[in-house]
């Protein structure tokens, strides 16, 4: 009936022209905005990964936008042949199909993630928080935002449709959908071609826009640089790169003041011992979901130290872990002790034990670090220290649940040795954000309830109420975090993709 009316016919092509353009006009901006993804991650290496990345960039993002008008707008053009109409809907749905787009790069950029259903859970964990801070100043100025773009969608709508009839002249539709079309069957070619020859420079790509070729643990390993990219291109034996070359510590710098009269004490028993005897006898609060993740001592007193997992050890071990060297030049005495081999950045900080004792021992502002045996521990125990110092108390066992002792309250959550460091700062009254200087956080003011780290080859994730181990060829097992018992569940990749962001987030990816 449409065809048989010739005004209506005419008004419906006009619109439906008028839709091409709308959605080409759309499709630039996109791309645009798509930008965020392709400046926030790694480049590849080589041409071919750059003529991949190009041609995803402009077909894909072009490709959703199209399936927008295909899906929302040209309906409209032959259901409801009315003009202002059909602007007005269209650019309700343009506004706000880019506006979750870029929300979905800024949320990428920063955590890793893509809107979808598997990831809701992970978004509204992060974002409540977010979101009741919000005061009604800020939700105002979103909502003023969001009619400024509303308001530009419709005057480029009536913009281009008063122009439609000389844009029709121009005989430019064919050459675009040329180049997009290009595009398209390039950047799947190659893909196809990539995936069974297990190029790396492609393949790391695949996660990167949003409704793209599904990530697996492994792209997310490797585009993050934790596969040996040798081995893996060989199909054989393939490593977790145990250790990150070059990094960029701090990731910004930290500036802060401290309480420099603070008198604090972390003791780190290096034998199995009965914390929660001592804990009783001192009124220490017991922190139960504390771990030690290390496959070994020497890491865990990496992490201790520096706040970090032993995947920057080799890069790190010869700086000075920068809470400690603030803490040294702002006045405050600060002194380790270990037994065993310290990095060689903490050796100017080291004690021997009869001076690390004394020191300890004696009323004095003081940041003390000790890694001590159960007979050490009980003579320092034995004393008045709790009565003049903050106390912290765990203990290095690999792979086990330790607990945390002490003589302040902390928040209840997950935690592991990279969170003593920050925890240490925070009480005292270092304000400086932790994502600075370590992948740990305060459990003065914790901000997320999971932890990954590594352990030898694998990637260790403490998510809700499970562990998740990753192993160097992408498989994976998942554990009940209180039976240990393995668990069917299947994992969670948005949690895994936003954690291992979080974990390599000081490594320098080339």
């Amino acid at each position: 009936m449409i065809l048989g009316d010739t005004p209506r016919r005419q008004r419906v092509t006009k619109l439906v022209s008028w839709g091409h353009w709308f959605a080409l006009s759309n499709i630039l901006i996109a791309i645009v905005i798509a930008s965020i993804y392709v400046f926030n991650s790694p480049m590849p290496e080589t041409g071919l990964g750059v003529v991949y990345l190009l041609s995803n960039w402009f077909s894909h993002i072009a490709f959703l936008t199209f399936m927008g008008f295909i899906l929302f707008v040209l309906p409209l053009c032959y259901l409801l042949p009315n003009v202002r109409a059909v602007k007005g809907i269209s650019s309700v749905f343009a506004a706000v199909g880019l506006a979750l787009l870029a929300f979905d790069a800024l949320l990428y950029n920063k955590h890793g993630l893509h809107l979808s259903l598997g990831s809701a859970d992970v978004i509204r964990s992060e974002t409540r928080n977010a979101m009741m801070n919000f005061s009604w100043q800020q939700w105002s100025y979103l909502g003023l935002l969001f009619v400024v773009w509303l308001s530009f969608q419709l005057m480029m709508a009536n913009a281009l449709w008063k122009r439609i009839e000389r844009f029709q002249k121009k005989r430019i539709g064919l050459p675009i959908l040329s180049f997009f079309v290009l595009c398209f069957v390039s950047s799947h070619g190659s893909h196809i071609w990539a995936d069974a020859n297990l190029y790396q420079p492609i393949i790391k790509q695949d996660d990167m826009f949003p409704l793209s070729y599904p990530a697996t643990a492994k792209t997310l390993m490797s585009k993050y640089g934790l596969l040996d990219i040798q081995s893996y291109q060989r199909r054989k034996e393939l490593q977790l790169d145990s250790q990150f070359n070059a990094v960029t510590y701090p990731a910004a710098p930290v500036y802060c003041g401290i309480r420099d009269q603070a008198s604090l004490v972390l003791l780190v028993a290096t034998e199995p011992v009965q914390l929660g005897h001592l804990g009783s006898a001192l009124a220490l609060k017991h922190h139960p979901q504390h771990f030690d993740v290390a496959a070994e001592q020497s890491a865990a007193r990496f992490s201790v130290l520096y706040g970090l997992p032993s995947l920057y050890q080799s890069a790190l071990q010869g700086q000075r872990p920068v809470p400690l060297d603030l803490t040294h030049k702002l006045g405050l005495p600060t002194l380790i002790y270990s037994t065993q081999r310290l990095p060689s950045g903490v050796q100017s900080l080291s004690r021997d034990w009869p001076e690390f004792f004394n020191q300890v021992s004696q009323p004095g502002p003081k940041l003390a670090i000790g890694f001590v045996n159960a007979e050490q521990l009980n003579t320092l125990m034995s004393g008045d220290l709790h009565q003049h110092s903050q106390l912290l108390l765990t203990q290095m066992r690999p792979n086990q649940q330790v607990g945390l002792f002490s003589s302040m309250a902390l928040n209840g959550t997950v935690s592991s040795h990279e969170d003593l460091l920050p925890t240490l700062m925070g009480l005292l009254g270092c304000n400086a954000p932790s994502l600075n200087y370590s992948t740990g956080q305060s459990l003065t003011n914790v901000q997320r309830n999971w932890l990954i780290s590594n352990n030898n080859g694998k990637l260790v994730l403490l998510d809700d109420n499970q562990r998740v181990e990753v192993d160097p060829q992408g498989n994976y097992k998942i554990y009940d975090l209180q039976s240990g018992e393995q668990s069917p569940n299947s994992l969670n990749m948005s949690r895994l993709s936003q954690a291992i962001k979080h974990l390599s987030r000081f490594a320098e990816h080339r």
